[in-house]
């Protein structure tokens, strides 16, 4: 049994999520957290977290959409923490590479999530591109656990954020074949890694530039297994014990 941490099902991207679920399962991949990033996905990730019972649900607000989100977004959210299904607060994070015009304002919108989940003792799923000092200095304002999502950073801040508490979400990314993060990998335990695809985008190698489904998580846990030289089943058993040390589920 394989599970995605990280994917983006919605019904904007499949036309038949019925089969993307069934194509994962013959891939041994059976358990899904969907992300939110807007007030809108979550309405659908809760809908579709009570369609299918192997998959939960993270609720927050992206940080792309920081200058359309309402205070009212974050009591929906807050108050649908007590589902069962929902699992964590996320994707929420930084995000410097379209602009930085509007950091104050991505920084405050990250640290209302970041309490929010310090409050209820849920995990977040972090976004960060070009923004790792400023996620950094707010995660270490609050008691917090979680994954990295897509983490693609130096040996250095990956063990910044281990002794956090965190793990490292790895997709495709790592399949890259200019991707310097398997040598950044071999310097680090399996037991710091969860798998994700962040589907429907960065679909691995040797499918890169297709749409990305769940069922390519077994690519990622293949690739891994290679990299540490241990067997697929092993990769399997590993990740789903550090999965279990974050989620509740």
């Amino acid at each position: 049994m394989l599970t995605d941490t990280h994917c983006h099902i919605f019904k904007s991207d499949y036309e038949n999520i019925d089969e993307v679920i069934k194509r994962a399962k013959e891939n041994n991949v059976t358990r899904f957290i969907n992300n939110a990033t807007n007030l809108n996905s979550c309405h659908e990730v809760l809908e579709l977290s009570q369609k299918y019972r192997t998959m939960y649900g993270a609720l927050g607000i992206h940080p792309e959409d920081v200058e359309s989100y309402q205070e009212s977004d974050l009591k929906f959210i807050e108050a649908n923490l007590v589902n069962p299904k929902v699992v964590a607060i996320g994707e929420i994070g930084l995000d410097y590479y379209y602009t930085k015009d509007n950091k104050a304002k991505q920084i405050e919108l990250f640290e209302k999530q970041l309490a929010m989940a310090q409050e209820y003792e849920i995990p977040v799923i972090i976004h960060n591109r070009e923004a790792t000092g400023d996620i950094l200095n707010s995660l270490k304002k609050f008691k917090v656990k979680g994954i990295i999502h897509c983490f693609n950073g130096s040996l250095e801040t990956a063990q910044e954020y281990l002794k956090m508490g965190f793990k490292l979400g790895i997709n495709g990314v790592v399949t890259f074949k200019n991707c310097k993060l398997k040598e950044v990998l071999k310097q680090l335990s399996i037991n710091d890694l969860v798998l994700e695809t962040d589907s429907p985008y960065l679909a691995p190698v040797p499918l890169r530039g297709e749409k990305n489904e769940p069922k390519n998580i077994k690519i990622i846990a293949e690739f891994l297994a290679d990299l540490y030289n241990i067997s697929l089943s092993q990769v399997e058993i590993i990740t789903n014990r550090n999965i279990g040390q974050i989620f509740d589920i």
